[in-house]
């Protein structure tokens, strides 16, 4: 157990009992108290005094004492929530780490207090089709990531989130791991993999069919149906590899005409009046990804960047533990290029990471060519222009000297510029000037594979 499950764990407890989230001190407290700090330690870093965190604690331990039925305090709380994770969640009936993938039938919720009845008012009967979910068998350091997932669906209960990045980077693990920890909090829960998409019609029908629900004829009606059941209940819709629905050998974005209805949606699911939330996980931005004020617009982004733990390259069979961080960082903190090096790693050079650097070589495997040529192939002809030109340079390169090396009109460059930036495949850096970098794997690949 990890101080996001216990945060979010004790957060659900306290909702049932009160209604209402823990506040900022009582997160504090929780955190502080399971990574063994001191009243003074979460005092200073919550700007109160130490007489009012304890009083927040007391109150906290007297709360868990009364709903777990165990005599819970500032010393043992640590070892008691250790304790609980690993005993009988039927002796508990309180946590589920890890729920089997498919589909499934909920009678009841996970938790309910005794004293409260407010679960009693519940509809009682859930829905969850997590048949195109992943199994996760191991997930690293994305703590912080997971507390926003948390905090942007169960407390600002944000309709519409998406998760950017590359392929490879964790996005649908890292979904997949907020919907294993927090099942208990939906009514309905719906995973669809867009890999081989569906016209929205279509997907429509699975979501309703889902519910047990007849669709009816037009798509209008349909989509009113599904608006019904998200005022109704607490769902949660999670549309993987939302890239396919775009169009290739174009900029970012555009949707292909059979599914340009996806739009429709996209932009229901902010403008209209409901319960539920809609998360994307994708290599690409649409423009409804994206918004210009936070604060007026239901929507966040979530872009995820590389792994940088050598856990990622524990029992994988490599050697020269003290090089693992530098080969994690070459090849970015993505996962995929990781496992494909590794085995290369392991088969040429017998586990021996110091004997592959040593060749100061970013060598680009089978797979890693097989995907990147996938990606060059559906780039628009300007964006592929620009990477070109990117991959000659050693350095991150200022706008203006990437365009001066361009034979493209303006519109043209910053169309694909932009473009690129929304697929991940370059960043903008901040320093004195304005710079741009092309993701070097990516680079390394376009400089010895493709040809101007």
């Amino acid at each position: 157990m990890n101080v996001t499950e216990v945060l979010q764990f004790v957060d659900r407890l306290v909702v049932e009992k009160t209604g209402k989230h823990l506040d900022d001190v009582q997160k504090a407290v929780v955190e502080g108290t399971w990574q063994r700090e001191t009243y003074d330690d979460i005092a200073k870093k919550c700007h109160v005094t130490e007489g009012h965190v304890g009083d927040v604690g007391s109150e906290l331990w007297q709360f868990l004492s009364e709903a777990l039925g165990e005599d819970i305090k500032k010393s043992n709380f640590s070892s008691v929530f250790k304790r609980l994770n690993i005993e009988s969640c039927e002796n508990y009936n309180i946590y589920i780490n890890g729920i089997n993938n498919g589909f499934y039938y909920l009678e009841t919720s996970h938790y309910k207090d005794k004293n409260n009845t407010k679960n009693s008012n519940k509809t009682q009967s859930s829905y969850h089709d997590l048949t195109f979910a992943p199994k996760i068998l191991k997930f690293y350091n994305r703590e912080s990531e997971l507390q926003n997932l948390y905090h942007w669906i169960l407390n600002q209960n944000t309709p519409f989130i998406s998760i950017l990045g590359l392929s490879g980077i964790g996005k649908t693990t890292l979904v997949k791991k907020f919907v294993d920890f927090n099942l208990d909090q939906f009514e309905v829960i719906i995973w669809k993999n867009l890999k081989f998409p569906k016209p929205l019609d279509l997907l429509v029908n699975d979501l309703l069919n889902t519910c047990q629900q007849e669709p009816k004829n037009t798509i209008d009606d349909k989509l009113k149906q599904l608006f019904d059941i998200f005022t109704d209940k607490k769902c949660l819709i999670i549309l993987d590899n939302v890239q396919n629905i775009f169009t290739n050998s174009e900029f970012a974005g555009q949707y292909q005409p059979e599914y340009k209805n996806y739009q429709n949606l996209f932009t229901m699911i902010t403008e209209t009046e409901h319960q539920s939330n809609l998360i994307l996980i994708s290599q690409a931005q649409c423009p409804e990804m994206e918004c210009l004020d936070e604060e007026l617009y239901p929507i966040r982004c979530l872009e995820l960047s590389g792994l940088y733990n050598t856990d990622i390259l524990k029992n994988t069979g490599l050697q020269d533990e003290e090089s693992w961080l530098t080969l994690i960082k070459l090849y970015e903190g993505n996962l995929m290029y990781l496992k494909t090096i590794t085995m290369l790693i392991n088969k040429n050079y017998d586990g021996k990471i110091a004997d592959f650097l040593a060749e100061n070589t970013l060598h680009i495997t089978n797979q890693m060519q097989s995907h990147f040529s996938e990606i060059f192939n559906h780039l628009s002809p300007k964006e592929q222009e620009i990477v070109l030109q990117m991959s000659k340079f050693i350095q991150p390169i200022s706008r203006e000297e990437l365009r001066q090396s361009l034979n493209l009109s303006s519109v043209d460059f910053n169309n694909g510029l932009q473009s690129l930036q929304q697929r991940y495949l370059v960043t903008k850096i901040k320093e004195e000037k304005i710079l741009f970098k092309l993701s070097p794997v990516f680079k390394e690949y376009v400089r010895t594979c493709c040809k101007d």
